[in-house]
């Protein structure tokens, strides 16, 4: 599968910046090509953040300024759905390294009483676990309407809950919420998806359950499709593609994929 981004930003005043556009490499997911570019060339430097995000850090001059980011990898398509289902894992069996993906965080405020009638009413009478993960996801795919224009960078779970409208980000900040809300592990994801009606660079959850995650995306109708992973995180606040620190605007973003024949990783 390949992917490729094009960020083109109008730049008032030397502008530093620090993105998470380079694929990460994992298990499942390994990296054939990739690219980064900023026009005009300027340098810029690298690090791994908390989650092992890849992550770059430069200043943008002055002027109209694009960064091109492109990757070729080979992924296997979204697991369907595990038989038998992965077990529910108590908190105190939990790993170290997940237990804050059952904590409130900035965008997803699970330990609120609106968020846990909601999440009791749509799950609270099933299984624990994948069966209530999979009614949260259908639910919110059912319930929320799918449109631009309408949320912005302060929108939170809870706002989305209330007035059921969003896109990507707030679809999986509201599934976050309500999945933590019932001791499920949950981070947000991001990267690309080749199966969006409107292509750009999308945003899903993984849960964590039988001592693995598992992919679900309340955007589509069944989670499906073959997916680069770019960055994971608690919600938005972990995983922003670009953050900037100075006057600059975003003017456009242009984001392509490509299906390639699919040889599955090893």
């Amino acid at each position: 599968m390949k992917g490729r981004s094009i960020f083109t930003y109008d730049v008032y005043a030397p502008t530093t910046v620090t993105t998470m556009l380079r694929p990460r490499r994992q298990e499942g997911q390994s990296i054939i090509h990739e690219g980064f570019n900023i026009e005009p060339p300027v340098p810029f430097s690298e690090y791994t953040d908390l989650y092992g995000n890849p992550c770059q850090r430069a200043i943008l001059p002055v002027g109209r300024v694009t960064i091109t980011t492109e990757v070729q990898a080979q992924v296997n398509p979204t697991k369907s759905v595990p038989n038998p289902l992965p077990a529910f894992t108590l908190v105190g069996d939990l790993p170290d390294e997940v237990m804050h993906y059952i904590l409130p965080s900035r965008y997803c405020e699970s330990d609120l009483h609106e968020i846990n009638m909601l999440s009791l009413e749509i799950a609270g009478h099933l299984a624990p676990g994948y069966e209530q993960v999979e009614a949260i996801r259908t639910w919110i795919h059912q319930n929320i309407k799918y449109q631009y224009g309408v949320t912005d960078a302060s929108t939170t779970a809870l706002d989305v809950a209330r007035n059921r409208i969003g896109v990507c980000r707030d679809f999986t900040h509201l599934a976050l919420a309500l999945c933590r809300n019932l001791c499920i592990p949950t981070r947000m994801t991001v990267g690309y998806l080749d199966k969006l009606k409107v292509m750009d660079l999308h945003a899903w959850f993984d849960v964590y359950m039988g001592g693995e995650w598992y992919t679900f995306d309340a955007v589509q109708e069944q989670t499906e499709g073959y997916r680069i992973e770019i960055a994971h995180g608690r919600d938005a606040a972990d995983v922003a593609m670009v953050t900037q620190y100075g006057n600059a605007t975003l003017q456009s973003l242009h984001v392509e994929t490509q299906l390639m024949e699919p040889e599955p990783v090893q």
